[in-house]
């Protein structure tokens, strides 16, 4: 049998004495989607980072492709959570992708045909090469989300981290990165761990969901964890989920509109709202 593409055994990571969960084991196998849901300041990015090689775990196993996580690893590709780029920033997008070859080393990398190549397809991959010469701080939210994409995928990883891809955008780019993502796990057989507030768009790509909140977890199918048990056992407090019109409704305790999920006792009224898996 292949070896997991993620394995977590008994993990617990802390930031001195604050405990951001305690005992995570999961196996993730090779081309499998997981999506990792969770309250801010709940660890989900710690995740990530730990699998990165960039926090190590107080205690536990942490395996990436069957080896222990390190610094860049080019069989990892990652999207970071997006930042704001200055318009005036003399940065294209092409060149923006290029540093996911090279931007590790110092200096300015020599031409190389090769690498060109590389960059060039990458660029193609996510249709964005009518923009890729363009400054960066001048594109779209949307446009710039698929150069950080080509970005990541430039180095033709096996593991695909993102970390809030879809944050911020509009309903019709978020539907577009979810196809770029779902295209190139379905062509290469890569993994994808994908960090987001809202499951919604991702659904019909997810084969498990990771839910953290306040130290606690549960890992599982959507239909075993995103279930009124599983939720109020997490919260530690009354949580109902219920299917309307064949969607999904995450229903807990409010206080008010606007109101940012941060505690355990407390949600929004629609955390989850999604079509039913059929």
């Amino acid at each position: 049998m292949s070896r997991p593409a993620v394995r977590c055994e008994h993990v617990t990571l802390s930031y001195g004495t604050r405990r951001i969960w305690s005992d995570l084991s999961l196996e993730i196998g090779p081309g499998s989607f997981l999506a990792v849901l969770g309250p801010n300041g709940s660890g989900k990015t710690s995740l990530l980072r730990a699998l990165l090689g960039l926090v190590t775990p107080s205690s536990g196993t942490v395996e990436v492709l069957g080896h222990r996580p390190r610094r860049g690893d080019p069989v990892i590709g990652y999207v970071p959570q997006r930042s704001t780029f200055d318009s005036d920033l003399p940065l294209r997008g092409v060149d923006l992708v290029r540093l996911g070859l090279d931007g590790h080393r110092w200096g300015i990398g020599l031409p190389n045909r090769g690498s060109n190549l590389k960059v060039t397809l990458a660029i193609a991959s996510v249709e964005a090469t009518s923009y890729a010469r363009a400054p960066i701080g001048r594109l779209s939210g949307g446009e710039q989300q698929r150069l950080r994409i080509a970005q990541a995928l430039v180095g033709d990883p096996r593991l695909l981290l993102c970390d809030e891809p879809l944050a911020n955008l509009d309903l019709r780019h978020q539907q577009g990165i979810t196809e770029l993502i779902g295209n190139w796990r379905k062509e290469t057989g890569g993994t994808v761990l994908l960090v987001t507030h809202d499951v919604n768009p991702v659904l019909h790509l997810v084969d498990l969901v990771l839910f953290v909140v306040n130290g606690r977890w549960a890992v599982g199918p959507p239909d075993e964890v995103l279930t009124s048990e599983t939720m109020s056992e997490l919260y530690q407090s009354h949580v109902d989920v219920v299917r309307v019109h064949g969607r999904i409704l995450v229903v807990g305790e409010s206080t008010g509109p606007g109101f940012e999920l941060e505690e355990p006792h407390h949600m929004p009224n629609a955390l989850v709202d999604h079509e039913a898996p059929r």
